[in-house]
């Protein structure tokens, strides 16, 4: 990897805000490692480590995907702009995990979760509202306290130490999961079948999730919504080839619940929001727009009408895109030339006129090559100064 060519026009900050603004900056912003799923995988990082001779300690991110952080050495070697911000854990008994054995245990939610030892992920084990129900099951359920004082004790003076010591953006990751935390509170077959027999019962559990979620974002906001730059959510909505469910369904039962939501945190941030869901999702961009998302992660390139090129013209007046450098087969089977091509490709797809950050469609997976990464971020330094002298006529 070259030495960084970014000329100190702008700091990091300036540069992802007016990228968000729909605004050309003096390079297209890079983001590694400022959300759940835009960081790399621990095994990978690891590698990355060695690479940059640091042997720092490894701090886990996220247990699911394990995932970590991303040490602040190696993220200005990597000329990232983005920083992560979270709330803080729990405090409350009824809030924490509870480990059930080895790579076994159940979350806040009541799911269960089990690492296979041949998985470098946890898989869903059992759900606990899995098989016949009624509403008032639904309602019994022990769903998390929302009011856990430990989500903001010191959060406001732990981010304003943040703002005064970086220039980077500040990116909040808040939980915004009610479509997914249906499906692995419900179990994935007895919610296809809910969506398609008693969508009315699929109400009641998506109302439920939501109220128990919602009081953490108004408070987290609330807390720290004028410290940061960009907030992070996620709630993934698409498969390979289509929607998860039809687009009908999805604006009546999630829809709702989702703007909900979203008023929760636009109401008490003026920060943009990044709105995270893999797969094809076109249908319903014009629809994330309306509820007031600003930006769409991680643009799947690869799923059915997601091409770059054709997100930039349909909806980059009003959707900005962070993402979209393929993971599933260039980043981690392909050459540096290969990663360096996808690059180019992508910036000229969604880069003129600003509205665009850098990034893998999602985490970086154990896959792939170190070289690999570090040619993603070399090819975006170059290819990525404006104005853009990569091809843009699609």
């Amino acid at each position: 990897m070259s030495e960084p060519r970014t000329p100190a026009t702008m700091t990091p900050r300036e540069r992802v805000v007016r990228a968000l603004a729909h605004k050309e900056t003096d390079r297209v912003p890079i983001d590694l490692g400022s959300t759940w799923i835009s960081t790399t995988t621990i095994p990978f990082y690891e590698r990355l480590k060695r690479h940059f001779g640091v042997d720092r300690p490894t701090e886990l991110m996220e247990r699911n995907m394990q995932v970590c952080h991303i040490d602040e050495e190696v993220l200005a070697r990597l000329s990232v702009d983005t920083r992560f911000v979270c709330y803080n854990p729990p405090e409350l008994a009824c809030n924490q995990t509870i480990e059930l054995g080895e790579g076994h245990y159940r979350d806040p939610w009541g799911i269960e979760w089990r690492k296979p030892p041949t998985s470098f992920y946890y898989d869903l084990y059992r759900a606990p509202l899995a098989g016949e129900i009624t509403p008032s099951d639904i309602l019994r359920h022990p769903w998390p306290d929302p009011g856990d004082p430990g989500y903001t004790r010191g959060l406001r003076a732990r981010v304003e130490a943040m703002r005064a010591s970086t220039d980077c953006a500040l990116v909040l990751n808040l939980s915004l999961w009610v479509l997914q935390c249906s499906q692995n509170v419900r179990g994935y077959e007895d919610w296809y079948i809910d969506l398609a027999t008693q969508p009315d019962l699929l109400e009641c559990l998506a109302d439920c999730l939501t109220e128990s979620m919602i009081g953490i974002l108004e408070r987290v906001t609330q807390e720290i919504g004028d410290l940061v730059d960009v907030i992070s959510v996620s709630d993934d909505i698409g498969h390979q080839d289509r929607l998860c469910m039809s687009p009908a369904a999805y604006r009546k039962v999630f829809k709702p619940r989702h703007a909900r939501m979203m008023q929760a945190i636009c109401t008490r941030s003026k920060a943009p929001v990044m709105w995270h869901t893999c797969g094809s999702v076109v249908d319903v961009i014009d629809d994330l727009a309306e509820i007031g998302v600003a930006c769409l992660n991680p643009v799947q390139t690869t799923a059915a009408h997601m091409d770059p090129w054709r997100l930039k013209r349909d909806f980059g007046d009003r959707m900005a895109f962070w993402g979209g450098i393929d993971t599933m087969h260039v980043l981690n089977r392909g050459s540096c030339d290969d990663v360096r091509r996808e690059v180019g490709a992508t910036i000229g797809a969604l880069a003129p006129g600003g509205g665009y950050i850098l990034n893998p469609t999602h985490n970086v997976q154990p896959d792939v090559p170190v070289e690999n990464l570090l040619a993603m971020i070399d090819a975006g330094l170059e290819y990525g100064q404006y104005p853009l002298s990569i091809g843009t006529d699609g």
